[in-house]
């Protein structure tokens, strides 16, 4: 009885383990129409085998006109194109071929993903689509000829899948108006220092002239003084006399 118990629970150990280690792209949300750096996790889930091949396809519904990989060492990489049947706008241009597939390929066993480790191979991509989703569908290739497909799409029920495929998430760029209203209170607040700088000058300016006017009527009234004392200084000597 104990060794059934503890065999029921190794089996839903390793059924855990495979469940939660399959390939993801990384993040897992990005904003429509920008470009972002994705990542595509790859785990290693066999004892016996490595892992030597990625292929990812980019989705046809939600094509980017540009793509651009990252070097690995001792990896190849090759990016597939095909024509779309709609073609997008970039930059201006009409774009009528947009990347389809990306396959890495290790150059030999000493380069591939041995057991217990991962690897991320990561591209730079956009202008993301206008859409809530985008799935790359992943074949993920071992040394022992076994291919483990990575391409079912999210349930509607929410259940989780035994091979899911990655998935990202696209999320809504912010407005413009709302992008907007930072600006305007920044110059507001810019507007609000100039004139708080502008009364301080003024301010100094108005002290300065006061004092200014102070002093030279401080000036006049000492010459005064002095002249007067010295018109009356000869008068008391001739009285002497």
């Amino acid at each position: 009885m104990a060794a059934a118990v503890a065999g029921a629970l190794a089996a839903a150990t390793i059924g855990v383990g495979v469940a939660s280690a399959h390939v993801t792209v990384n993040p897992r949300e990005a904003t429509q129409g920008g470009y972002a750096k994705l990542a595509f996790r790859v785990p290693n889930e066999r004892d016996n085998a490595s892992t030597i091949k990625l292929e990812v396809a980019l989705p046809a519904d939600a094509p980017v006109a540009s793509v651009s990989v990252r070097p690995m060492a001792g990896w190849t990489v090759q990016v597939d194109k095909t024509t779309l049947a709609k073609p997008i706008e970039m930059h201006g241009s009409q774009v009528t071929e947009a990347p389809s597939k990306i396959t890495w390929t290790a150059q030999g066993e000493a380069n591939a993903i041995k057991p217990g480790q991962f690897q991320e191979f990561e591209i730079s991509a956009g202008p993301l689509p206008e859409a809530d989703t985008m799935i790359f569908k992943a074949l993920q290739t071992y040394s022992n000829g076994e291919i483990v497909r990575w391409i079912e799409e999210p349930s509607t029920d929410g259940s989780e899948a035994e091979h899911p495929a990655p998935v990202l998430k696209l999320a809504k760029a912010p407005a413009k108006d709302a992008a907007a209203t930072p600006a305007a209170d920044s110059n507001n607040i810019a507007t609000v220092r100039t004139s708080d700088t502008t009364n301080t000058d003024d301010g100094r300016t108005t002290w300065a002239l006061t004092a200014g006017i102070a002093g030279l009527i401080a000036g006049l009234a000492g010459l005064a003084f002095g002249l007067l004392a010295w018109r009356r200084r000869p008068a008391a000597t001739t009285a002497a006399d």
